[in-house]
């Protein structure tokens, strides 16, 4: 019995790959610092529980809830697009479709416009599982390096005519993971231009919009005119509402990337448990206040990850948003030997840049997702261990 051919092209995944990593050290007795996974380790906020066990103790929730998300939950979407982002009149029924988080509706958007021999055009350094899905769908993917050096921005214009014709997908994600960037409003304008020009779908990847710090409010790629032609926009409860283990998000946007999606989704997944629904309603009616209490654990650690990093001689700017800080490494050392070495040295796990795609060689990845202590005891063992930037 064999796999099929495409699981060849894919590399194991990153994240379970650092999993295995960290459980056979934790069996041989180390004590693992692991920084690596963005799952946010505070509790999911109270309001959101009560709401879950309210609705799972009414029985009309236990039957099979609507392929496109409950009627209740897509007008409560569109109330929370035009709240947060200032996007007034977006059709529950047309342009929203509920989401079992985010990753599994960015796979099945491949399905439902990804062909082989197609380009699907990718930010890197990035999330995995944009490339991932390129090939699972048959498709090929062409990668846009984000620089430091241009605000690890994609740079429109190095991509080839020929290429961007041929293209069916332009990915994008800020604030970015794993860079912790952001985009201005003005960015995202020239993104739609250039996906109206190709006729490109533009998929903009919004998993982090709520963790931003420092008064800063991440926009939305739908506030720019004309987004709705061509665009959607992934957004997920996980990060922003401690929510991971729930598996519940949206997707919302141009009718055409919703009714593709939708009609993928139709076929392999049977939506999300309508409890979970009434939890994120919740979720989304979180007051400033309580967001900002959140958001004030993870502003913490960052300014904590900052300040030790910059006294071992780095020379890092605080990111504004996202639960990570992205590091460049110290010289004479790549992504895969400095990472090695704190692990071997320090028990310290974190993701090695060129995880994330080539263009991350050079860097590694912190997640802001470890108490304050054990922060400060990472820093402490790369001192005791002469590691400095």
């Amino acid at each position: 019995m064999q796999f099929a051919k495409r699981l060849d092209l894919i590399p194991p995944y990153l994240f379970a790959e650092l999993d295995r990593k960290r459980n056979e050290l934790t069996a041989k007795g180390v004590d693992i610092i692991n920084m690596g996974v963005g799952d946010p380790d505070k509790p999911t906020p109270d309001h959101v529980i009560q709401a879950m066990i309210q609705a799972v103790q009414d029985p009309a929730t236990h039957n099979y809830p609507p392929y496109q998300g409950t009627r209740a939950y897509r007008e409560a979407v569109a109330k929370f697009m035009e709240r947060r982002f200032g996007v007034k009149g977006l059709d529950p029924d047309t342009q929203i479709v509920s989401s079992i988080g985010s990753k599994e509706a960015i796979h099945n958007i491949f399905l439902a416009f990804v062909e082989p021999g197609d380009f699907v055009l990718i930010p890197d350094p990035a999330y995995p599982v944009y490339r991932t899905s390129t090939i699972f769908a048959g498709g090929e993917y062409y990668t846009m390096p984000l620089l430091a050096e241009n605000q690890f921005l994609p740079d429109l214009d190095r991509i080839p005519a020929e290429v961007a014709q041929k293209a069916k997908l332009l990915w994008v994600n800020y604030p970015n993971n794993p860079t912790g960037a952001i985009a201005s409003l003005e960015f995202f304008t020239e993104l739609v231009d250039f996906c109206r020009k190709y006729e490109i779908l533009l998929c903009h990847d919004q998993a982090y919009s709520e963790m931003a710090y420092d008064g800063y409010k991440p926009p939305s790629v739908l506030q720019v005119p004309g987004a709705l032609d061509v665009a959607v926009e992934f957004h997920s409860c996980s990060k922003s509402y401690n929510m991971t283990g729930w598996r519940v998000g949206f997707v919302a946007g141009c009718t055409t990337g919703i009714k593709g999606l939708g009609q993928v989704k139709t076929n392999v997944d049977s939506g999300v448990f309508k409890a979970i629904q009434q939890a994120a309603i919740a979720a989304f009616q979180t007051t400033e206040a309580d967001l900002q209490a959140l958001m004030s654990v993870y502003q913490r650690r960052r300014d904590l990850v900052v300040a030790g990093l910059n006294k071992l001689g780095w020379n890092l700017t605080p990111p504004l948003a996202t639960l990570y800080v992205w590091v460049p490494v110290p010289q004479g050392y790549d992504s895969t030997s400095f990472v090695t070495l704190l692990l071997d040295k320090c028990g310290i796990i974190v993701p090695p840049g060129n995880g994330y795609g080539s263009a991350g060689e050079g860097f590694f990845r912190i997640a802001l997702t470890v108490e304050d202590d054990r922060i400060l005891t990472a820093f402490e063992r790369m001192a005791a261990a002469g590691i400095h930037y």
